[in-house]
């Protein structure tokens, strides 16, 4: 039994990459310093990572030359790369689209008969095809409103937060079916629906509000029977889409003896800090439900744009957290930026951990790239979360069983001194030193 293991450290932005094999050996009775992994001890199944592709991204990606977009997408979607397999789009605008829109304007448009998917084929679905041709197999999507129109909100207005106007529920429950099966048309497999993204936040951006109360009516009422009558039985519908501190509460609240088949799913974002307790409870209580990472993203206004190693750990903690948590899907935010950390209506600036210099034709990988992938490249589809232990709150650890019966485990130091560690299995033990800030992922067969 060997561990092939890959090492990732960072200066001046700078990854160095580097690759290395040494065999188990028997153990001796020793009793430092070990991270131990237990195989027959299993929790939740993973599905994969993935990224949006908004108009923002789809747009950046128009303006580079084709054997860049082909670097960007490989990078992402190619064998050798990231290998996602999930991209969430929004319905209708975002803050990160070139300005507000939304696919029927007319008020008086009952039977969505004006409802264009126009918008999307300028920069969003071009990009989306290219990236199904690298990835050789079908992308899932999830679909996220963001806002509905204009007039079926109480403030008249997409920005702004405002609530769903009650007469509008049953048009706006058939508009979001619409999206879905307009998108099935077109080839593209949509499997989750979120109701409504950050529905407790009233952004100068496109943003709706729902209390738990409001959006467990929508979709008993009328969400869920619309979808029914839809044929669209196989969505997947995720509650929340928000921040995890309130996880808990929302599904709480939503999630009951009638509502419980209707719901497939909790999403959540990364913005108001770790809450990993919040995510296990949630899981502990709600087991059959996908715990679903949906949006995370480095913000301009909150951290140092030229950190790049503290923003790659800040996502190899997070994913290493919600995974032990139960997370079963990871979807960063925007999968590129252009240069300027948009484009984006509002001025909201963020990092992706592809950048895109759209006037030099220069694609960048940020550190955060190379952190995602040491988990993306490497749990496979369907693997199942081992029990694990570490020695030392120096070393935050993950692992895996592959459905090959390979184990992947993932070690992140974000202290500034090496780690020495025996990965301990089965009374075998393999022993080197973790470096100081850096991020290993650890392959057993």
């Amino acid at each position: 039994m060997n561990l092939n293991y890959i090492v990732t450290t960072c200066r001046n932005n700078s990854v160095d990459t580097e690759k290395d094999q040494i065999p188990f050996e028997q153990e001796h009775d020793e009793e430092m310093p070990f991270v131990n992994l237990y195989p027959k001890h299993g929790y939740q199944a993973f599905e994969g990572f993935g990224g949006a592709i908004t108009e923002a991204a789809g747009y950046a990606f128009s303006k580079m030359s084709e054997a860049k977009q082909n670097e960007v997408l490989q990078a992402y979607f190619g064998a050798d790369g990231n290998r996602y397999r999930f991209a969430r789009m929004a319905i209708d605008s975002c803050d990160f689209s070139l300005g507000n829109y939304s696919a029927v304007t007319d008020s008086g448009d009952q039977e969505l008969s004006t409802f264009s998917l126009k918008r999307d084929e300028k920069y969003i679905l071009p990009m989306l095809r290219k990236a199904q041709e690298i990835s050789g197999e079908p992308i899932e999507i999830m679909l996220s409103p963001w806002s509905p129109p204009a007039f079926m909100k109480s403030n008249s207005a997409k920005n702004g937060g405002g609530f769903l106007k009650p007469e509008y529920r049953s048009l706006w429950a058939r508009y979001l079916c619409r999206y879905v099966q307009e998108y099935r048309k077109m080839g593209f497999s949509v499997t989750m629906l979120t109701i409504q993204n950050e529905p407790k936040a009233a952004q100068r951006w496109d943003s709706c509000l729902y209390t738990a109360e409001q959006e467990k009516a929508f979709l008993r009422d009328f969400l869920y029977p619309e979808l029914m009558k839809s044929e669209l039985k196989d969505v997947q519908v995720c509650i929340w889409d928000h921040n995890k501190e309130r996880v808990f509460e929302r599904a709480e609240a939503i999630i009951d003896q009638e509502t419980d088949k209707m719901v497939q799913g909790i999403a959540f974002h990364w913005y108001s800090g770790d809450h990993f307790g919040a995510l296990r409870l949630t899981k502990e209580v709600f087991p059959d439900k996908k715990l679903i990472f949906s949006e995370g993203c480095v913000e301009y206004s909150r951290f140092d744009g030229e950190n790049q190693l503290a923003h790659a750990q800040m996502y190899a903690h997070d994913i290493i957290g919600n995974l032990n948590a139960g997370m079963n899907v990871s979807l960063d935010w925007n999968i590129i930026l252009d240069e300027k950390g948009g484009p984006n209506h509002v001025g909201n600036f963020c990092e992706a951990p592809i950048m895109c210099d759209t006037k030099n034709d220069t694609v960048i990988k940020n550190v955060s790239y190379t952190y995602i992938w040491h988990f993306s490249r490497f749990i496979q589809r369907g693997a199942r979360r081992i029990a694990a232990s570490s020695y030392t709150d120096q070393l935050e650890i993950t692992a895996f069983q592959n459905p090959d019966d390979t184990i992947t485990t993932v070690l992140l130091n974000r202290t500034g001194e090496k780690v020495p560690v025996s990965i301990r299995l089965e009374g075998q033990l393999a022993s080197f030193c973790v470096p100081a800030n850096s991020i290993v992922t650890g392959l057993i067969s």
